[in-house]
């Protein structure tokens, strides 16, 4: 248990106290930015990622060979996946990010 030191506010005023009033103790620091680029490398992610470019591309090559019927389909099935697709991952890549 701690000793409390009285001093008058005359002294306070006067004359300097001559031991801190606390000790200081050492503290840990923790960073609150644990995000790393790197953590992207995620092999799901990657895959994720992959399979949504490639699809994109073939809806592209078959825009130039005027498969438009198709491109028509790919659109309405590609509009509903990709947020899907997108929030999967996002959910995904913070429940597995080790904080």
């Amino acid at each position: 248990m701690r000793r409390t030191h009285y001093m008058t506010f005359r002294n306070f005023f006067n004359k300097p106290s001559f031991k801190p009033s606390t000790k200081p103790r050492p503290f840990k620091t923790y960073s609150f930015v644990p995000f790393s680029p790197l953590a992207m490398l995620d092999p799901t992610i990657l895959t994720i990622g992959g399979i949504v470019l490639g699809t994109a591309i073939i809806e592209r090559i078959l825009e130039r060979w005027g498969v438009i019927d198709l491109v028509d389909q790919f659109a309405k099935v590609m509009r509903f996946i990709l947020p899907v697709t997108f929030y999967s991952a996002l959910i995904y890549f913070f429940a597995t990010f080790m904080f």
